[in-house]
Formats: C-alpha cells, sequence, structure tokens
C-alpha cells in the first residue's frame, strides 16, 4: 500500500513474483504510482513503441521513462518506499533502478528549454534534444492511456548512437507500417 495522504491509501499492485519480463500490469502499476506521486513521466523505448501502436508485441526486460530533472529527488523516495535501488552504473541523468524481483527502470532526466524541447545529458556530456512535438505522444497499455514519445521521435531517437538490434528494427517496422513514419537506411532491414 501507498499513502496518498490524509489518509487515503493506494494500492500498487507491483508484480511482486521473481521475473525477468517488465509485464504491462507492472508498468501500469508504475505509471499509477508515478501519477500519484505527482511525477509526470513519457514512456521511451520499447514499451513507447507498444503504446503508441495500443497493444504488446514483445517482451520487454525494463521500462524506459523520460521525467524533469527537478522530479527525480521525488522519483528516487517514490520507487525507494517500493524497493527499487541503484543499479550499478549510470550517469546523475540516466541510470537505471531495479527492485528485489527485478523489475528494472530506466531513468532519462531532462530539461525543458524555452521552446518545449527536452534537453538530455548523455554519458559523454553532450547534450541530446528531445523535440517538443514528441512530447505529444499518447498511447494505450491494457486500457490505460499514457503518455509516450510520439512516433516519429522515438524513430529519431533510434536513429542515433547506438547500433540498432533485430529487436529495434522490428519495432521501427511497426511504427513504420502503422503510422507511415519514414525510417532512415540503417533502421531499416538489408535484403
Amino acid at each position: 500500500m501507498h499513502t496518498k495522504g490524509e489518509g487515503e491509501e493506494i494500492d500498487i499492485r507491483l508484480n511482486r513474483t521473481p521475473q525477468v519480463e517488465m509485464t504491462a500490469e507492472s508498468v501500469v502499476d508504475l505509471l499509477r504510482l508515478f501519477e500519484t506521486a505527482g511525477i509526470d513521466v513519457w514512456l521511451d523505448g520499447g514499451w513507447a513503441v507498444d503504446a503508441a501502436l495500443g497493444e504488446q508485441t514483445r517482451s520487454h526486460k525494463d521500462l524506459d521513462i523520460i521525467l524533469q530533472c527537478k522530479d527525480l529527488p521525488l522519483l528516487r523516495k517514490t520507487l525507494g518506499a517500493q524497493n527499487f535501488r541503484n543499479k550499478e552504473g549510470g550517469t546523475e541523468s540516466n541510470f537505471v533502478l531495479i527492485d528485489n524481483q527485478g523489475l528494472e527502470v530506466d531513468v532519462h532526466a531532462i530539461v525543458f528549454d524555452e521552446s518545449g524541447n527536452g534537453v538530455y545529458r548523455m554519458h559523454n556530456g553532450e547534450d541530446w534534444i528531445f523535440p517538443a512535438s514528441g512530447f505529444a505522444g499518447r498511447g494505450k497499455i491494457l486500457d490505460t492511456t499514457v503518455r509516450c514519445l510520439s512516433p516519429e521521435v522515438q524513430v529519431l531517437c533510434h536513429a542515433h548512437g547506438y547500433v540498432p538490434k533485430e529487436k529495434d528494427l522490428r519495432d521501427m517496422e511497426l511504427l513504420e507500417a502503422r503510422f507511415g513514419v519514414e525510417l532512415p537506411p540503417h533502421l531499416r532491414r538489408q535484403a
């Protein structure tokens, strides 16, 4: 149970059986926990793709979230009360929190600039800019409407900074098929 205030309790039913998968139910429970705490988050990564599509298309090992840097202390406190702790590695603006059962939350902290773009400080000290339009994305997990990066910005994020894996290529193909977003050549499978 999580106490909201003035005696009102919120039932947080995070899946507590040992697991290697971040289930849809656990995602929804975490998002409700964040909402109750007053933390605005946007989904990124695999769950953002599935949310935009409105269905789960594959299993996920974690939940990638974007939030404002100013909310980091509250996020740590909120997840700490649910037995989450820092996983080794990371930076102040990008780190993983893990609980005793293996649930992982991959945190990406941003600062909004005067134009509404999200400025994210990467491991190498450079800034990555999430375009303001990306934060208008919405999706569904189970029957819950969630904030997620727009399909266009999800493609942009996958196009830079790392070599995409097979699951990433499939995710991008699904976004292209559903939303008509254009994929750069390196996010297309080679025939």
